[in-house]
């Protein structure tokens, strides 16, 4: 797959029931899932609704100006900050730009911006994130579901829309930071086999859902299905560095709880055997 698709041009739509579709709940309830099949190739997209409603727009982009003041002004989002900028986090950053000064931000499974405030919350903490580091360049976003009135408002936002549902199979041919809040397991294992190579996999920073949470729900429940799902995922996990971000207040808990930075150092004269690698990760879940 090319490293990096075009930005929304008028095609033949693509139904949004292509992904699946995760609305994250408070507590210990179960999330709302939408469940249907993941495609195996990538192929043009366009939204099903592409009218662009001048009002809506207008409602949309004040909804998203307040959030963000609203988060940038909140105890959070200072810790948020504060976290990137120390040693630990600050150091991978480095690594992972080597001789570049700048790395593309690509979000994945945005959701519904319009019918919902914890994927405004997402975009904004995401927006603000790249006002604040001169590190983060271009920012490209995907979801299914996306209108035209959405797509509208993340272009105004500094966005570029993409015309290509990838279903997280972006090969990060430079430095990309994934952001990837509360995405189905099936969409970081798709990101993670397509670069499974060392080279690939150093030049990735992702921020998504806990990746030692999968390892624990899968060592408890012992569930081969869950495993066929997240083998990737598991796997590397033996080679990620892992910090997870702070919840200062309930205001922010069910857009952004249990969510991680993701850092994976793998020697780069190391080959990636995945064959072994699962045996390993099998034979955990089996003893566990």
């Amino acid at each position: 797959m090319a490293a990096s698709a075009k930005t929304l041009t008028h095609e033949k739509p693509n139904p949004a029931e292509d992904w699946t579709i995760v609305l994250p709940r408070r507590g210990k309830q179960r999330r709302n899932l939408l469940k249907t099949r993941i495609p195996q190739q990538a192929h043009s997209w366009v939204p099903i609704d592409q009218k662009v409603d001048p009002d809506r727009e207008s409602k949309l982009m004040q909804k998203m100006v307040v959030c963000m003041k609203k988060l940038e002004s909140s105890e959070f989002f200072c810790n948020f900050m504060d976290q990137i900028r120390t040693p630990q986090i600050s150091d991978h950053i480095s690594r992972v730009l080597g001789s570049e000064t700048k790395m593309q931000m690509v979000i994945y499974g945005i959701g519904s911006l319009e019918l919902y405030e914890p994927p405004r919350v997402q975009l904004g903490l995401a927006i603000l994130t790249k006002k604040r580091f001169s590190w983060i360049g271009d920012v490209e976003v995907f979801d299914p579901i996306l209108s035209g009135t959405e797509t509208r408002v993340l272009e105004t936002l500094g966005c570029s829309v993409l015309s290509v549902n990838e279903q997280g199979r972006r090969q990060a041919s430079k430095p990309t930071l994934f952001y990837m809040p509360h995405c189905e397991a099936e969409l970081y294992d798709n990101l993670l086999h397509a670069n499974w190579r060392v080279d690939l996999l150093n030049r990735i920073i992702l921020f998504g859902n806990s990746f030692e949470g999968y390892e624990q729900y899968v060592s408890v429940f012992k569930n081969s299905a869950g495993v066929s799902l997240r083998k990737h995922l598991l796997a590397v996990r033996r080679f990620t560095e892992e910090f997870g971000i702070k919840m200062v207040s309930d205001d922010y808990y069910r857009a952004l709880n249990d969510m991680s930075w993701h850092f994976f150092s793998i020697d780069p004269d190391m080959e990636l055997q995945f064959g072994k690698m699962m045996e390993i990760v099998d034979s955990c879940s089996e003893t566990a």
